[in-house]
Parts: structure tokens; sequence; C-alpha cells
């Protein structure tokens, strides 16, 4: 399971059991709503940080694949995939004669 599933399953829950647990206060319910939904952001802080901390982890790593891949594509179409291509074949020949 994505480190953000998980992330995002957990921040619903624990606005669930906060909502629950003020569901017995004989408070209004939008007011409920706007508690539960505080109280749950701070307890998220805290509770949930491990998983946080791993959902911007790979969201950090996604974005450096995506950026090696856009440089690697942008060389392609500038044609400097083509002449690494043949420095590479050059080397290997080199490599083989004695």
């Amino acid at each position: 399971m994505s480190a953000a599933l998980k992330y995002t399953l957990g921040r619903i829950g624990l606005f669930v059991a906060v909502l629950a647990a003020l569901w017995l206060v004989d408070v209004d319910v939008f007011l409920k709503l706007i508690l539960a939904l505080a109280f749950s952001a701070a307890l998220s802080f805290f509770l949930l940080r491990g998983w946080r901390d791993e959902m911007a982890q790979e969201m950090a790593e996604a974005t450096e694949r995506r950026k090696a891949e856009k440089e690697r594509l942008r060389a392609a179409l500038a044609g400097e995939d083509q002449q690494s291509d043949e420095d590479q074949q050059s080397d290997e020949s080199e490599r083989r004669q004695p």
C-alpha cells in the first residue's frame, strides 16, 4: 500500500474517531464537525508523523525520477543521446583493441 494512501486513510480514521467521541457531547452538529477537524489535524501531526515522512520521501523520490526522465528525454530530443551512444561504441571498440 502506498504511503499516501496509508496517510490519507489514517487522517480520515482519526477524523471519524474524534467525531464519534464528540457525538456524545450536546452541541451543534456543525460545531462538532469543525472541532473534529481541528482535533484530528492536531492529533495527526503527532500520531501520523512516520506515515507523513514516508509519504514525503516517496513524493521526493518520484519528483527526482521525473526530473531525470525529463532530462533524458530532452537530451534524446536534442540529439545528445545519439552522440553518447556513439561515444560508448567508440569506447568499447578502444577497449577491444590490444
